[in-house]
This record gives structure tokens, C-alpha cells and sequence, in this order.
């Protein structure tokens, strides 16, 4: 099973999506849109962004109850498939993109993929948004958080982030790309829905039967009780290779 399928209705509510100046820097570069393979697509929310530029999307993930929440589009072709074994045709597509997911990939074998599946002159998008930012005072509170629950499971695995993928490696032609901030206005429940679609939040409640984010959502609401909305700020890191 998929480490996100058990909270996959969590994961298609509340996580970010990524603002439109990123995905703009990605397409300036391409120069054909006839296909695109959205790898690890979760619940389709970049496929469905890239569907209104290309004229085929194939998204894929290995978790079925993922793609159960992914919105249908005609020319978007949603299919269960690791992302180091697409089933896809050789020299088949235009634009890859990978969201908020390369660092759980084989990364030799999926660039392997990469190469095979690549069109001439294709591109290789990866990208992701570190941890959200919504103020000097309440920041430390979700800092805790993320060292609890992501400390205990997934260090490794989180440090790829931490380091906004510039330690993973990255075989490719690279074209230097700005940084990039997504502001969301949300409420406090938007907020405890999106802690608690972390991965590792739902590790610790199967094996430790406790949720960190009950005691942080306490904390939380004393410093926000008079807010109806919150602005939060996700950082977003992309990197772009030629291929």
C-alpha cells in the first residue's frame, strides 16, 4: 500500500497547490505541448493544471485510492504505475513533471525512465514547497511539529526537502530557475486537515496510536481564536532539466 493512500481523501482536500509563476517559468521553455506524463500525479492537482496546455496528460501513481480522487478530464489519462516503470512507450512525451514526490523515487532507475520515455528536446520538472510560513510567533509552534512527527519517520527522506532538492542528484541539463511563493488564505480547519495528510502523522497514530497535531491545534488555536482566516505561505523550489 501507498504511504498516502489512508489519508488520500486528506491529501486531495488540503494539500497546496502550486501557484500559476511556476508552472508559466516551465512551459516558456517547452517548445512542443502535445504530451505530458505527471509522475506520482496523488490526486491529479498539477495533471489537471498541465491538461489546459497539453493535449494529452498521462498521470500515473501507485496508489489506487489516490487516483479514486482525481478529477476526470477528458484528455487526461489517469493509470496506476510505479515511477520507475511508466508502461509507456519510448520517446512518448514533451514535459515531465514530478510534484512534492521525487525524493521517495529509485532515483537511478526512475531517471532511467526519464531518459527512455523523453521526446527530443523534452523537459524534466521537479518541484515542491517547503514548510509553511504564517508568522514569527506561530511559526516555532509548526517548526515542532514538523521535527515530532517527520523526526521520528522519514528524516532522511525529509532532508531532501529541508534542502529544497538541491541534494538530490540531478543528471540532467539544468536551467536555472527563481524561487517561488504560493499565499493561501485558509481557515484553522484547513490547517489541521493539512497536518494531518502528512505521512508521517499517520505513521505515528497506526504504530504509536497518537497524533501530534491534537496538542499542536491546541497551541495553535490560542494565538489564532480571533482570525476567521489565516494567510499561509508555502516557500516552492523547482528544478528544470533539458533532456
Amino acid at each position: 500500500m501507498s504511504r498516502f493512500s489512508k489519508q488520500s481523501d486528506l491529501y486531495a482536500e488540503y494539500r497546496p497547490d502550486y501557484p500559476d509563476e511556476l508552472y508559466n517559468f516551465i512551459l516558456e521553455h517547452l517548445s512542443n505541448y502535445h504530451r505530458a506524463w505527471d509522475c506520482a500525479t496523488g490526486s491529479g492537482q498539477v495533471a489537471a493544471v498541465l491538461s489546459e496546455s497539453f493535449d494529452e496528460v498521462i498521470a500515473t501513481d501507485i496508489s489506487t485510492e489516490q487516483l479514486n480522487h482525481a478529477p476526470a478530464i477528458q484528455n487526461v489519462d489517469y493509470r496506476k504505475a510505479p515511477a520507475e516503470n511508466s508502461g509507456l512507450p519510448d520517446e512518448h512525451v514533451d514535459l515531465i513533471t514530478v510534484g512534492q514526490a521525487l525524493h521517495w523515487f529509485d532515483f537511478e532507475a526512475f531517471y532511467n525512465e526519464v531518459r527512455r520515455l523523453a521526446k527530443r528536446n523534452a523537459l524534466f520538472a521537479v518541484f515542491g514547497y517547503g514548510m509553511l510560513r504564517i508568522s514569527p510567533a506561530i511559526n516555532p509552534i509548526i517548526d515542532d511539529l514538523y521535527e515530532e512527527a517527520f523526526g521520528a519517520y522519514f528524516d532522511e527522506k525529509r532532508s531532501y526537502i529541508d534542502s529544497r532538492y538541491q541534494t538530490i542528484p540531478f543528471p540532467f541539463e539544468e536551467i536555472m530557475s527563481p524561487g517561488f511563493e504560493h499565499s493561501l488564505a485558509w481557515t484553522i480547519d484547513q490547517l489541521e486537515g493539512y497536518f494531518n495528510s502528512w505521512s508521517a502523522v499517520q505513521k505515528l497514530k497506526d504504530e504509536q496510536n497518537y497524533n501530534p497535531v491534537d496538542a499542536t491545534m491546541q497551541k495553535l488555536q490560542k494565538q489564532l481564536s480571533n482570525h476567521e482566516t489565516i494567510t499561509v505561505t508555502f516557500p516552492i523550489f523547482l528544478r528544470l532539466g533539458k533532456l
